[in-house]
């Protein structure tokens, strides 16, 4: 009887958590192709406004990467009717926030205002898309500021060329553009042309390669007149092809070593190439991620920190993208611990996780987690328009942004299994040494 009643409060509390986390939204497409994704949350005055451009690292041509990254930059230079270096002095006069970010497929602007400026907002974006001044001055100034994002990020930065994947990719892919880093090199950016920034705007920041977002405290049918008013006049661009490169599979063991000035700690760390986001097999490999290095309960970090005492910290980058995704699972060493002792102990738990099934336990501890992941992503305005924008140009299904939850509540104990068989094998992956750089006698 009392497991009966658990169970019927489980499913009730479900439900209620289904029907109070519904993101009602309404999406439709401008004549020039621009796609548009209203939420109409009226709970508390505020406004975001975002625009996501389908566009990212992989985009960019031979011989000038940082292209997409440069332009996250280069686009908050200023427009035709914004002076230079007035964007952001808008935004904050007006009592508002703004950020832009940049990965390998996709481009993202966003401004969050008082509900009262939300036409500002409207038009400051579609200033940025239909006109934006991109002159020397502006590109040689940006150029400056890329320069020192990568030497603070990456160069100078302990274990950057992990986080960043610059030590990673490489490796990884041998044709697919995903080898190349989002910030691309300084040698690319200082070597391209003007023009060549004007061509890379003029092909790829148009309406119809574009999702323009508008979350929070608004009424719909004004906010469309608005939106028709301010974005409906640009005219549509050619399509954008789309990259459409398949890499053969890795069958053999990638054994490398990278070395970083900025480290002391050498880290052990494997690597493994895995499926496109839209892949439900991604979804999975989101939970293994969890189950081997998911804070401090998680297995290697009982194991290898907590019991073992060889590591200092266990670590996980599963990166989900368009085409392909990467998982990199690894641990830096403790003490005179040896990088081999870390391999081993980490893939004692890959192997028990492809030969046994995780305990019921760790498997309502997971849902909880993704239940918990999912609250927070769309617990504020600015979640909510990233995620509605995100799902729409690389998943091409905005009502993700309600059913995902479903695809990790139907993720089974065996498939956790069988999933970790079909990606976790030792010849499928990168074996990657990462050490301090030698000192020079």
């Amino acid at each position: 009887m009392i497991k009966q009643i658990s169970a019927i409060a489980t499913c009730l509390a479900l439900s209620f958590f289904s029907a109070a986390q519904e993101v009602d939204f309404t999406e439709y497409n401008l004549d020039n192709g621009l796609h548009v994704i209203l939420h109409q949350d009226n709970s508390a005055p505020v406004v975001t406004v975002g625009v996501m451009y389908h566009v990212g690292a992989k985009d960019e041509e031979k011989g000038r990467t940082g292209f997409a990254h440069f332009f996250e930059h280069l686009l908050f230079e200023g427009t035709q009717n914004i002076e230079r270096g007035e964007w952001f002095n808008i935004v904050a006069a007006h009592g508002g926030s703004n950020n832009a970010n940049t990965t390998q497929d996709r481009t993202y602007y966003y401004e969050t205002f008082p509900s009262n400026n939300l036409e500002l907002g409207l038009w400051m974006e579609s200033e940025r898309m239909l006109h934006p001044v991109i002159n020397q001055i502006g590109v040689d100034t940006q150029n400056e500021v890329v320069k020192e994002e990568k030497r603070t990020r990456i160069d100078n930065a302990p274990y950057g060329k992990i986080i960043y994947n610059t030590g990673i990719t490489p490796y990884l892919f041998q044709k697919h553009p995903y080898k190349n880093s989002v910030i691309g090199t300084m040698e690319d950016l200082d070597a391209a042309q003007l023009d060549e920034f004007k061509a890379f705007f003029k092909k790829y920041y148009g309406p119809n390669n574009a999702t323009l977002v508008v979350t929070g405290d608004f009424n719909t049918p004004e906010t469309k007149k608005l939106i028709e008013n301010y974005f409906g006049q640009i005219k549509a661009r050619p399509a954008v092809t789309r990259v459409n490169i398949k890499e053969a599979p890795i069958t053999k063991t990638i054994k490398a070593t990278e070395y970083d000035n900025n480290i002391q700690i050498p880290a052990k760390l494997y690597v493994y190439r895995t499926p496109s986001m839209k892949d439900r097999d991604a979804y999975v490999l989101e939970m293994i991620s969890s189950v081997l290095t998911g804070g401090k309960s998680s297995r290697l970090y009982k194991k290898m920190v907590d019991q073992e005492k060889t590591a200092l910290q266990v670590l996980a980058f599963p990166r989900s993208q368009e085409d392909y995704g990467t998982y990199v699972v690894g641990a830096l060493a403790l003490g005179e611990t040896s990088l081999a002792t870390l391999g081993k102990s980490i893939d004692e738990e890959i192997s028990k996780l492809r030969t046994t099934l995780i305990s019921e336990k760790e498997y309502q501890k997971l849902q909880n987690e993704f239940e918990n992941q999912f609250v927070n992503a769309n617990s504020s305005m600015e979640g909510i328009a990233a995620s509605l924008a995100t799902y729409h140009t690389l998943y091409g299904n905005t009502n993700l942004i309600n059913k995902e939850i479903e695809i990790y509540r139907s993720i089974t104990r065996e498939e956790i299994k069988d999933v970790a068989n079909k990606y976790l094998k030792e010849n499928q992956r990168l074996d990657l040494d990462y050490l301090p750089t030698p000192e020079k006698k």
